[in-house]
C-alpha cells in the first residue's frame, strides 16, 4: 500500500508540473512554445529560466513580467553568460556489454558532441552504470577532464538502470536548475524497485530526459522515469545519437534569464508568473505557477508554538514508557530464553581450570572488556545451538519434519539453527504485537500465532517455488542431457554438463548426486533421492527408464528425448488448467481470506466492536460457527479448483 501511494503521488506529482509547464524545457521539435524550467527566489530577488526554442531569436530588451498579474520591472539576459542561477547537468550512461561496438562509439561521440556543444557555465558530471554504478566525474565546468572521462569508459555485463538514476540524482545535489541525461539501450538488471527511483526524481525537482537507443518502442520503465522528471523519452538509433544530444545541449544553450524585484504588493509565497518574450517568430508567453517569496521566518525570540494550557487531571504515563516497557519485557523475555539454557557440564583436568581461572581475571582488567563480551555472547550462542540439538535429538520425528523442510527450501541452515530462528521470531512477533496493540492480549496472541506459522509457511512456500521451477526447467535438462549423450559424454559426464551449465534448482542437486557418487552411492540411487527430495514423478519416471536402460540397453538420449518431449506436452497441459482454475482460485482466496483478515483489522482498529465476541458465551458460539462454515467452505471450494493432471 505504500509504495502504491508513492507510486500515485509520482503520477500526481508529475501530471501537475507538466500541466503548469514548471520544470519542462522546451525541446528542439517543439518550435512555437516557451517554458519556465527553474525559479530562484533569495530574500527579494527572483530569478526564472526560461527555455525557449532554438529557432527563436529573443529581443532581450522587451522581456516582460507579471507576478500575480502585477507587472514587474526586469532584466534578461541569456543564460550562458550569468552564473545568478547555478546549471547542473549529468549524464547516466549506459556500459552494459549490450552497446559493444557501433552503439558505444555512437554513445561516446554524441557525448563529446553535448559536451562541445553545451554552455560553460554548466556544470557537466558523468555516471556509468552496467554491473556497478561508478560516479566517473563529479559536476565541473573543466570539459577536458568530461571528455577524458567519456572517452575512458568501458563495458562490462548487467544493467543497473535504476541504481544509476538514483546516483545520478544524488551527484545532481539541490542548487539551481538540474538536468538529467540518462541513456540506456536495455532493461534494468538489478533489485531496486522503480517505484523508488521514480519517486527520487520527483521528490529532487530534477528534469529527466532519456535516450532510448534502438528499442523499436518506448519501455514503460523509461517512460516512468522521465514522466517523473517532467521529460521525455527520445528514441534514437546509433546514428542520431549525436542529433538527441546536440539538441539537448541546445536546450541550454538557449535558455533566458529574467531577474526581478519581487514588488510589495505580492505577499503570498506562491503564485502565477507570466513572461513574454517577443522573437522574430512572434510573442511568446511561458506561465507557471510556483513558489514566489520563501515563506516567512518567526521573529527572534518569539516562541514558535503557543504553550499548552495546564490541566489538574494528575500525572498520567506517557505512551512511549509503555512502549518501552513492553519492549523491557520482550528483551528479557528473549534474554531469559537465553540464560535458561543449561550448561554442559564436563569434567575438568587441573590445566582446564587454570586456564579458566586466568581467563576470568584477564576478563575482569579494563582493556579485556570487550573480548570478554564477545566471547560471552559467543558462548551464549552455542549453548542455545546445543539446548536445540538437544531438544532435536530427543524428538527425531520433528527433527526429520524440520529438515525435509530444509532441504525442500534449499536451506543450508541447520535444524537446530533454523529452531533457533523460529523461537525468536516467535518471542519477537508477540512483542511486536503488543506494542502495536498499546498491550492488548488479543492482538499480542494474534501475532504469536502468525510468529508460530509464518516462518513454516515461509519454507513451505519457497519449496513449493523450488519444486515448480525443478519441473518447469526438468525437459530442458533432459534434452541437454541427451545432447550431451549424442556426443558420446557418459551419463555422470551428462549430469556433470548439467551441474555447469544448468538452471537452477537442478544445478545444485545434481552436484549434490555427484557429490554423493563419489562418495560411494550409486548414480541411480542418488537421482532416486533428487527424485523424493522434490516429490517429482516426472523425474521418478525418468530416472526409472534411465534404470531399465543400463539393465536391457538401448539408446538412452533418444528416450530421454521422448521423456522430454511427453513432460513438455504434460507442462503446456498443466498450464492450460492453470489459467482455466484461475478465476475460481482468486474467488476461493478471497472468499476465504476476507472474513479473518477483516477480523484482524476490527481487532487493531477498533477493538472495543469486537471486543464481546471474545468474552461472552455467545461471542464464543458465533466465532465457533463461523470458523466451522467457513472451514467447511473453504474445504469444498478447494475440492473444486484443484485439477490434477
Amino acid at each position: 500500500m505504500d509504495l502504491l501511494l508513492r507510486l500515485l503521488g509520482t503520477a500526481l506529482v508529475a501530471v501537475v508540473v507538466t500541466a503548469t509547464g514548471l520544470g519542462a524545457p522546451a525541446r528542439a521539435a517543439d518550435t512555437h512554445a516557451a517554458s519556465i524550467a527553474h525559479v530562484e527566489t533569495t530574500g527579494k530577488k527572483v530569478s526564472i529560466l526560461v527555455s525557449v526554442p532554438a529557432s527563436a531569436t529573443v529581443d532581450l530588451s522587451g522581456v516582460g513580467l507579471a507576478i500575480e498579474g502585477t507587472a514587474v520591472p526586469a532584466r534578461a539576459s541569456l543564460a550562458a553568460t550569468s552564473t545568478t542561477v547555478r546549471r547542473t547537468a549529468v549524464l547516466a550512461i549506459d556500459t552494459s556489454n549490450s552497446m559493444r561496438g557501433l552503439r558505444f562509439e555512437a554513445a561516446k561521440s554524441a557525448a563529446s558532441v553535448f559536451l562541445d556543444s553545451v554552455p560553460d557555465d554548466v556544470y557537466v558530471g558523468v555516471v556509468s552504470f552496467a554491473g556497478d554504478v561508478v560516479e566517473s566525474l563529479p559536476p565541473t565546468r573543466d570539459r577536458d577532464a568530461a571528455r577524458a572521462t567519456v572517452n575512458a569508459l568501458t563495458l562490462s555485463r548487467q544493467t543497473r538502470l535504476y541504481d544509476g538514476v538514483l546516483a545520478a540524482v544524488r551527484m545532481a545535489g539541490s542548487e539551481g536548475q538540474r538536468t538529467l541525461l540518462v541513456l540506456s539501450d536495455g532493461a534494468d538488471t538489478s533489485d531496486t524497485d522503480l517505484g523508488d527511483v521514480t519517486v527520487a526524481v520527483a521528490d529532487a525537482d530534477v528534469l529527466a530526459d532519456v535516450v532510448s537507443l534502438d528499442q523499436g518502442g518506448t519501455p514503460a520503465p523509461l517512460r516512468a522515469i522521465a514522466k517523473a522528471g517532467s521529460g521525455q523519452v527520445v528514441n534514437a538509433s546509433s546514428g542520431a545519437l549525436r542529433d538527441a544530444f546536440s539538441a539537448e545541449a541546445d536546450v541550454l544553450a538557449h535558455q533566458v534569464l529574467v531577474t526581478a524585484k519581487l514588488p510589495d504588493s505580492v505577499t503570498d509565497s506562491e503564485g502565477t508568473v507570466e513572461v513574454s518574450l517577443p522573437t522574430d517568430v512572434g510573442t511568446l508567453t511561458a506561465q507557471a505557477f510556483t513558489t514566489v517569496r520563501p515563506p516567512a521566518k518567526p521573529a527572534k525570540g518569539a516562541p514558535a508554538v503557543a504553550p499548552p494550557a495546564s490541566s489538574d487531571q494528575g500525572w498520567a504515563v506517557p505512551d512511549s514508557v509503555m512502549y518501552v516497557g513492553i519492549g523491557a519485557m520482550g528483551a528479557g523475555l528473549v534474554a531469559v530464553l537465553v540464560l535458561l539454557v543449561p550448561r554442559r557440564e564436563t569434567a575438568m583436568t587441573a590445566e582446564d581450570r587454570v586456564s579458566t581461572y586466568t581467563a576470568r581475571l584477564s576478563r575482569r582488567s579494563p582493556g579485556a572488556s570487550s573480548g570478554a563480551h564477545r566471547v560471552d555472547t559467543e558462548q551464549a550462542l552455542a549453548q542455545a545451538t546445543e539446548a536445540a540439538t538437544s531438544v532435536l535429538t530427543r524428538n527425531k520425528s520433528l527433527e526429520e519434519r524440520i529438515s525435509r523442510r530444509l532441504e525442500g527450501a534449499g536451506s543450508q541452515l541447520k535444524s537446530a539453527e533454523w529452531l533457533l530462528i523460529h523461537v525468536g521470531i516467535f518471542v519477537g512477533a508477540g512483542v511486536v504485537g503488543l506494542l502495536l496493540g498499546t498491550g492488548s492480549i488479543v492482538v499480542g496472541f494474534l501475532f504469536l500465532v502468525l510468529g508460530g506459522l509464518g516462518p513454516w509457511m515461509f519454507l513451505g512456500l519457497k519449496a513449493s517455488r523450488r519444486r515448480k521451477a525443478f519441473g518447469t526447467s526438468l525437459p530442458d535438462t533432459l534434452q541437454l542431457m541427451s545432447g550431451s549423450l549424442s556426443a558420446g559424454l557418459s551419463l555422470a559426464q551428462s549430469v556433470d554438463t548439467i551441474v555447469r551449465e544448468g538452471a537452477e534448482p537442478i544445478a545444485s542437486e545434481f552436484k549434490r548426486v555427484l557429490v554423493e557418487t563419489r562418495l560411494g552411492v550409486s548414480l541411480e540411487d542418488s537421482l532416486e533421492g533428487v527424485a523424493e527430495r522434490f516429490d517429482s514423478k516426472d523425474f521418478a519416471w525418468v530416472v526409472m527408464a534411465i534404470k531399465i536402460q543400463r539393465q536391457v540397453g538401448g539408446n538412452l538420449a533418444e528416450l530421454l528425448d521422448t521423456v522430454a518431449a511427453t513432460m513438455r506436452e504434460r507442462e503446456y497441459m498443466r498450464r492450460q488448467v492453470a489459467a482455466l482454475a484461475a478465476e475460481g482460485k482468486l474467488s476461493a482466496y478471497v472468499l476465504g481470506g476476507l472474513p479473518p483478515l477483516f477480523l484482524l483489522y476490527l481487532v487493531i482498529s477498533n477493538g472495543d466492536y469486537v471486543h464481546p465476541m471474545f468474552v461472552t458465551p455467545i461471542g464464543w458460539l458465533m466465532l465457533l460457527g463461523a470458523g466451522v462454515l467457513l472451514s467447511v467452505g473453504a474445504f469444498w471450494m478447494s475440492k473444486l479448483i484443484k485439477v490434477e493432471v
